[in-house]
């Protein structure tokens, strides 16, 4: 069989059938920006699902997996550590707020969420409330694709729907007002939000700022003041997914600490290792920690994945890490948003766009009808064709670039979204 045979046949890709309804390119090689397909190049428009912020094969990432795969590249956490998950812890508390002092690793960013719900869970029954069984959270979101992430996506707008009887049920309130909304509009959601807090309510989780694979929505900051108020006004704890917002993607280096806010679990991943490796970690407060390691609370965190703190994937982590410390990317991200808010502008006008919006290193061109198959492929075939990777989805064709672009790949990265929509909604 040939390679392409194996892959429509038998391998299974995410969001998708078997076989699925397009080819999937073949990619040989990745560096910078840059993805090797077919004997050519395409850029990638979307980080690799938003995890290679600073571009593919960065020399100071490389280089720290080579040494550390010399050394040690696995071995188990249960009654062990090792030096790449201290340095790596060290490096997150600098980063992230002084409040946020526990550190639990896991494989993905679906499991920091699960291990998040868990920490809320247990942490309210060691403050005794153990009728505190559910979240709450705001429609339009996603927080990835295992069970108890799937229970506070969105239950009907978003991927999730076949499950919806299966799911624990959670709350949802609507989804909040858009960026640019009027202080009223913002304190007016703020009073109903507040108002589906009952006595079953452990945890608020929220996407910060931005809401990703929901539905891509921007919501100003001045909201999670007012959740983190809710929170403390009603004993509840504020979990913040911000998977695909930390590490610099905004503007900010986590969108909670932009707008002057500290969660009190802080869920990471993707671009934690810029890439290279799957790692993902949740953060807590000491007064998470406490409670869930009281007798009360179970006495100690249910869950260890067999891959946790792999140092292979720390030591990666932390390379990483350092160049967001590095704060490279507070010159380039603004003039990401700038380049793709001028080269998208054309968009706003067109027939069938609902809506252009960008975000530090986030470019969306909202549609108003969804695309199908056939849609999706032609949008990405279109795209191809201008040199630049994207996945569309849904009513959305948006880009993720690598915080590395330069001017020029940013521009070619906004001659590829347009040639989609305009494939997609043909002048």
């Amino acid at each position: 069989m040939t390679a392409a045979t194996v892959d429509a046949h038998h391998i299974w890709h995410p969001y998708s059938a078997v076989p699925g309804p397009r080819e999937n390119l073949r990619v040989t090689a990745a560096k910078g920006v840059y993805l090797t397909v077919g004997g050519g190049q395409l850029i990638d428009g979307m980080s690799s699902w938003w995890a290679a912020a600073h571009g593919h094969r960065h020399p100071g990432i490389i280089a720290a997996a080579h040494r550390q795969l010399d050394v040690l590249p696995h071995v188990m956490f249960g009654g062990l550590t090792h030096d790449p998950a201290v340095e790596l812890t060290g490096k997150l508390l600098d980063l992230t707020d002084d409040a946020l002092t526990k550190v639990f690793y896991s494989d993905s960013g679906s499991v920091a969420v699960e291990v998040a719900v868990k920490m809320a869970l247990q942490a309210q029954k060691g403050l005794g409330h153990p009728e505190r069984t559910r979240l709450l959270t705001w429609r339009s979101g996603y927080h990835g694709d295992t069970f108890g992430a799937m229970s506070v996506c969105d239950p009907s707008g978003g991927m999730h729907s076949l499950w919806e009887e299966t799911l624990t049920e959670q709350v949802f309130a609507p989804a909040p007002p858009v960026r640019g909304s009027s202080a009223a509009e913002q304190d007016a959601y703020l009073r109903t939000f507040g108002d589906h807090i009952d006595g079953t309510v452990a945890a608020v989780i929220i996407e910060p700022v931005v809401q990703g694979a929901g539905g891509m929505r921007f919501h100003d900051a001045a909201l999670l003041t007012g959740l983190r108020e809710i929170c403390d006004r009603h004993g509840v704890l504020l979990i913040a997914d911000e998977i695909a917002t930390g590490f610099g993607r905004t503007g900010e280096v986590f969108a909670t600490s932009g707008a002057g806010v500290t969660p009190d679990i802080l869920c990471v991943g993707k671009a934690l290792t810029g890439g290279v490796m799957t790692l993902a970690a949740t953060l807590a407060t000491d007064g998470v920690a406490d409670a869930v390691s009281s007798p009360a609370g179970g006495g100690a965190l249910m869950h260890g994945p067999t891959f946790m703190a792999n140092p292979l994937a720390c030591a990666v982590a932390g390379a990483s890490l350092d160049l967001v410390a590095s704060g490279y990317w507070r010159g380039t991200v603004p003039r990401i948003e700038g380049e793709l808010d001028a080269g998208l502008a054309p968009l706003r006008d067109v027939p069938g766009v609902a809506d252009v919006r960008v975000l530090g290193a986030i470019g969306v061109v909202e549609l108003e009808q969804p695309l199908d198959d056939a849609g999706m492929t032609a949008a990405t075939d279109a795209a191809i064709d201008q040199g630049v990777w994207l996945r569309p989805f849904g009513r959305l064709v948006y880009c993720m670039p690598p915080f590395t672009c330069t001017s020029d790949e940013v521009a070619a990265i906004c001659r590829g979204i347009r040639a989609a929509v305009w494939t997609a909604v043909p002048r």
